[in-house]
Parts: structure tokens; sequence; C-alpha cells
């Protein structure tokens, strides 16, 4: 399982590069605004240049003409860009024209199998179904995980799906036993990922024994 990380920002960015486990980076507008970011282009550009992998950016126009338009300046940023695009019946035209052309997308906001049946027939590279918000309003968003990896299983779609909107280390876990392609991950949940207190307990409890060692073999000699 790939494992992206969902920010864009470029301090924790680094930090996942370091540990050796960063795989690509998702940004949307809301996270590009959290940033306070100026220069979009630029910025997704030294994005790519840390993670030397797939960086999803996404567009603004919700009409095709102008999702292909701001797709292609995307896609020339770098040879890493994918193109992030909504699934409205706009979007899933302009994917289906990027695909003939080679520029890599990723389908977002999905929240049904229907949806992502659509991205999938249209060539999307990526598709994202948001786990956290379909919890939200009830349904089970594993259900909605496993009816897509069966049909991609199915059919030979060459879709990979993105396990987004994750909220909490256990939607990684149980999107990995599921058999997904990928999962994109805020900075905190990816910390947690770390976390367990037996580790910490463990860890203590070496140190501790490891310094009452040295007391000992300091009074011995």
């Amino acid at each position: 399982m790939k494992l992206f990380l969902d920010t864009a920002n470029l301090q924790q960015i680094q930090k996942a590069k370091d540990w050796g486990i960063l795989d690509g980076v998702t940004t949307n507008p809301s996270l590009i605004a959290k940033e306070g970011v100026r220069d979009f282009h630029g910025h997704i550009r030294r994005i790519c240049e840390i993670v030397r992998g797939p960086v999803s950016a996404e567009v603004i126009a919700l009409d095709t003409e102008g999702m292909l338009k701001e797709a292609r300046e995307l896609s020339k940023i770098h040879e890493d860009v994918v193109v992030k695009i909504p699934v409205t019946p706009a979007g899933i035209q302009a994917v289906g024209v990027l695909s003939k052309e080679n520029i890599h997308t990723n389908v977002t906001l999905v929240f049904s199998a229907g949806q992502a049946l659509l991205a999938m027939k249209a060539g999307a590279t990526y598709i994202s179904p948001f786990l956290g918000r379909v919890d939200d309003i009830g349904w089970e968003s594993m259900d909605l995980l496993e009816d897509l990896l069966t049909i991609i299983d199915a059919y030979g779609f060459d879709a990979e799906i993105i396990a987004a909107s994750v909220r909490h280390a256990k939607h990684v876990v149980e999107a990995a036993r599921m058999g997904c392609h990928i999962a994109t991950i805020p900075f905190q949940v990816l910390e947690a990922l770390f976390h367990h207190p037996q580790t910490d307990n463990g860890i203590d409890r070496f140190i501790k024994d490891w310094n009452q060692l040295q007391d000992r073999l300091r009074k011995e000699g």
C-alpha cells in the first residue's frame, strides 16, 4: 500500500520524506489556502521536487473547457503532477479528454460506487473516495471501498483507489487490510501510526534498565 500525505505544508512533506515512507502528496484548494500560498504553481513545483512521486493539484474551474485549460497548465509544472478533478459531468468529460492526452488525473469528491465507475470508464488514473465524510453521513465507508476494489478487479480497470478523507489510523489499517492501493492521510494521522502505549512503555523500561545497569557498573568499577 502506498502512503500519500494530504497536505501542502512543505515542512511536513520533508519530514515524511526523511522518514522514508512517503510515496506521494495530495493537495486541494483548502490546504493551499491554509498555507497562505501566493505562487500556486511554484508551490506545487517545490512539493514535486521534495517528493519525487505523484502530486495532486486541483483545478478550480467548474466547466469542462476551464478544467482542461487549467489541467494542461498544471501538467506542465512537473512530470509528477496529477490533475485533481471533481466527479461532475463536466469533470468526467475533462478526464476522458485528458486520459487521451496522457495527463494523469485524480477524480475527487467520490461518495458512491456509481461515481467511481464513471471515473473508471473515463480513464481516471486515481479515484478518491472520501472515507471520513462518508462515515459522517451515516454510511459505511469500508463498504464503499470494498465496492470500488471489487469493480476494478472484475473489469480490469487501470485506476488506483486512494482512500481519502482519512480521519484516524484505523481508517488506514482497514483500507490496507482490504487491499486498497493508496491512502492519503493528514500528517497527524501519519504520526499516529507510529504510536502505541506499549511501545512507549517498552522504551521507558529499556532505558530504565540500561541506566540501572550503568549505575551498578560504575559502583562496582
